[in-house]
C-alpha cells in the first residue's frame, strides 16, 4: 500500500507542487485546506508522514507538532522561510524529525521523505517489540516519550527523551557533555554550552513531578549523571 504524505502548508502552488512531486514517487499526498483543526484533520487521514509549514493561520507549526505528538510519533518534516538557528532547534524540541528551509530543491524533500518512510516504516525500522528502559522503577518508554513511576506518567519532548534514555543506560556512571551533545544535536550546528543546561533542568523538572528529588547530579565542566535516590522508597 502506498504510503500517505499529508502537507499543511498555506502556500497553495508550493502545497501543489510539492504534491505532483510526491505522486511522481508513487505516494499519496493530501492538502490540508483549513487550518484551524489540523489534529482533528490527522486523526482523519492518519498520514504516515507530515510535511508542516511553521508560519500558519490562527497557530504556528510548532503548536499544531506538538498536539499530532500526542497521539503519534509518524515522522514531521518541517518547511519554512525560518531559516534561524533557533528556529531549527524549536522545530525538534517540539518533535520534528527534520528541518528544511526555503527555497529548496523539490529532490531534497522527496530524498528526506524516503528517508524517514524507510526509518520508521521500511528496512531501518526498529523492531515492533516497544523498547522500555528502566532504572529501580524508573520507566522509559522512548517510543511512545513517556516516562513513569509507579502510577504517575509524563510526556516528553523528543530531545527530552533522548536524555533520559543516556542518563538511565549508563547510571550511576556519568554521561559526558560532549556525548549528549553529539546525541542530541547536529554537530555541524553550533549549539551554545547553556542550551544543554536548559534541557537539563526541564529534565530534573519532569522528574520532580513524578516525586523524585535530586536525581540528575551535575559533575562540573564534565557532564551529568543519574543518582537512584528513589531506590529506598521503593524496596
Amino acid at each position: 500500500m502506498s504510503s500517505t504524505i499529508m502537507i499543511v502548508e498555506d502556500d497553495f502552488k508550493m502545497a501543489e507542487l510539492l504534491a505532483t512531486h510526491i505522486k511522481r514517487y508513487g505516494y499519496e499526498s493530501i492538502i490540508i485546506e483549513e487550518f484551524d483543526n489540523i489534529l482533528d484533520d490527522f486523526n482523519k487521514i492518519k498520514p504516515d508522514l507530515v510535511l508542516l509549514d511553521v508560519n500558519l493561520p490562527s497557530f504556528n507549526g510548532y503548536y499544531w507538532c506538538r498536539q499530532i505528538r500526542t497521539v503519534s510519533t509518524c515522522p514531521i518534516i518541517f518547511i519554512s522561510a525560518r531559516n534561524g538557528e533557533m528556529d531549527q532547534v524549536m522545530a525538534m524540541d517540539n518533535g520534528a524529525d527534520d528541518y528544511i528551509t526555503k527555497p529548496f530543491y523539490y529532490e531534497v524533500v522527496m530524498s528526506k521523505i524516503r528517508s524517514q518512510l524507510r526509518r520508521v516504516y521500511g528496512e531501518y525500522a526498529p523492531k515492533l517489540n516497544e523498547r522500555v528502559v528502566e532504572q529501580s522503577g524508573l520507566t522509559l518508554f522512548p517510543e511512545r516519550m513517556e516516562l513513569s513511576f509507579g502510577e504517575k506518567v509524563v510526556n516528553l519532548t523528543k530531545k527530552e527523551t533522548v536524555l533520559l534514555e543516556m542518563l538511565l543506560i549508563k547510571a550511576p556512571l556519568l554521561v559526558k557533555r560532549e556525548a549528549l551533545f553529539e546525541q542530541l544535536w547536529d554537530t555541524h550546528a553550533y549549539v551554545d554550552e547553556n542550551t544543554l543546561s536548559v534541557y537539563i533542568g526541564r529534565v530534573r523538572k519532569k522528574i520532580q513531578s513524578l516525586g523524585i528529588n535530586d536525581g540528575i547530579e551535575t559533575i562540573r565542566g564534565a557532564g551529568y549523571r543519574l543518582i537512584i535516590t528513589w531506590k529506598k522508597d521503593i524496596d
